[in-house]
């Protein structure tokens, strides 16, 4: 049965074509000063720059633009957008890009006014802000993480290799989110499918956990099979509306916590591929289909009963005359096709990664409970190595 939980998401949405223009909306609830948060060019060859920066002016903003926000943000990039913010005296962190600009706008909301270096006290000690939390607002331009509504960052250390995410409090999930799928569509196909990937992961990382009958489980199946379904119309035909806006939308809700309500969540491939991604800089969406495969073949045996609903379920596999354990493969063995199809990277030396790096990278790995088994450091660097 569902355990006990309190639900509660504090992040407005607009979604649709023409949902940019609820910026007017929202901008006139927050202060002058606006600190402008994207990457690298994209947005300024697509037109989201301008369109933005128009509606920022019209509003009487005050802006100053952070850009540079890499896939992967690194704890250097932090501190330099808490002393732009700091010195903007932000009333609003408005990011615009993908997952990694508004998990990047969340670490620097939690961090101006904090007195304490923001990578140690939040992604080492993974302490709580105390402080003042400076507002955030996202208008996406990629699907994925489903950062636009929850309370996630990601950051990583090239120092030390550590890639780390922090969970943190309803107060500083995004105040509103803009969704316009439109804005998805100038991605490389490469990102679009490790975005693809990642939402499924987020999915199977809360799916994978308990026993039991219950909703939460049945939403994240009509889920999977949504994304599975949506993203082989988009990998065929990239402009097509209506799977990219399925898509975006599956996105937001595989990570808005609704589907873990009530469960214990896994997270072990997210553990392993951010370790990965601590070492190669690779995209986080590439490092979870690396890694995925080889941890739920391990684990199977453990979870027998829900691999072989989700074999059934999810890919509607074929159960007369099959064992448990065959049904639960052949699920499995599905999956891999459709990974395979949607040209997504099956194996970590397509990352970068090589045998001498396996040891640094199960030590970086957090190891985590809430899973049908609890890994020891030598079934990480097996699980590893199988995903060579």
């Amino acid at each position: 049965m569902l355990g006990n939980f309190s639900y509660k998401n504090a992040t407005k949405l607009y979604f649709g074509e023409d949902s940019l223009k609820y910026l007017n909306d929202e901008l006139p609830k927050y202060g002058k000063n606006v600190v402008f948060i994207y990457g690298g060019g994209s947005i300024k060859k697509n037109g989201i720059y301008d369109e933005v920066k128009k509606i920022l002016s019209e509003n009487g903003k005050n802006v100053v633009e952070d850009t540079g926000v890499m896939p992967n943000p690194t704890s250097d990039k932090l501190r330099e957008g808490v002393k732009i913010a700091r010195e903007h005296k932000a009333d609003l962190l408005l990011a615009v890009g993908g997952g990694s600009c508004c998990d990047y706008a969340k670490a620097v909301s939690v961090s101006v006014n904090c007195g304490e270096d923001p990578w140690e006290k939040y992604f080492v000690r993974f302490d709580e802000p105390t402080c003042e939390i400076v507002p955030v607002g996202c208008v996406l331009t990629m699907a994925g993480t489903g950062s636009e509504m929850n309370a996630g960052a990601v950051i990583t250390d090239r120092e030390t290799r550590q890639k780390t995410g922090h969970v943190f409090g309803d107060e500083v999930m995004p105040k509103f989110s803009i969704l316009n799928p439109r804005f998805t569509m100038s991605l490389p196909k490469r990102q679009m499918v490790a975005g693809i990937y990642d939402i499924f992961n987020h999915i199977c990382e809360q799916y994978f956990s308990g026993e039991d009958d219950n909703v939460s489980d049945r939403l994240a199946e009509a889920l999977m099979k949504s994304v599975i379904r949506d993203s082989l119309v988009a990998v065929e035909d990239p402009y097509n509306y209506e799977a990219r806006s399925n898509v975006m939308w599956a996105a937001t809700w595989a990570l808005n916590t609704l589907i873990s309500c009530g469960k214990t969540t896994d997270w072990m491939v997210h553990m392993l591929g951010q370790a990965a991604g601590g070492f190669t800089d690779a995209t986080h969406g590439m490092t979870l289909a690396a890694v995925s495969l080889p941890y739920y073949r391990y684990v199977m045996p453990y979870g027998l009963r829900k691999f072989r609903r989700f074999a059934v379920e999810v890919w509607g596999v074929e159960e007369k005359g099959k064992t448990d354990e065959q049904i639960a493969s052949d699920g499995l063995d599905a999956m891999a096709e459709w990974m395979r199809t949607i040209g997504v990277t099956m194996s970590l030396s397509e990352l970068g990664v090589t045998d001498d790096m396996i040891e640094g990278i199960a030590d970086a790995t957090f190891i985590l409970d809430g899973g049908y088994k609890i890994l020891t450091h030598d079934e990480v660097v097996a699980i590893l190595r199988d995903s060579l």
